[in-house]
């Protein structure tokens, strides 16, 4: 799964320990997701999509090979 986590959080200026402070998730988790090493639950991906005002699939991508 792609996200645009990281370009997301650098346009709206948020660090990785403000984003998850925000979303509710350790500073480490949004480490993971923005390296591709983790794949956040739904429940996780809607509030971080509602942070940046973003439809979901507009924050993560899914590879074809992946569905």
């Amino acid at each position: 799964m792609k996200s645009r986590l990281k370009e997301l959080r650098a346009r709206e200026g948020y660090n990785q320990t403000q984003l998850a402070k925000l979303a509710k998730v350790s500073r480490q988790t949004i480490s993971l997701i923005e390296r591709e090493e983790y794949m956040p639950s739904l429940l996780i991906a809607v509030r971080i999509a509602r942070i940046f005002n973003e439809p979901v699939e507009n924050v993560f991508q899914f590879e074809e090979e992946e569905l």
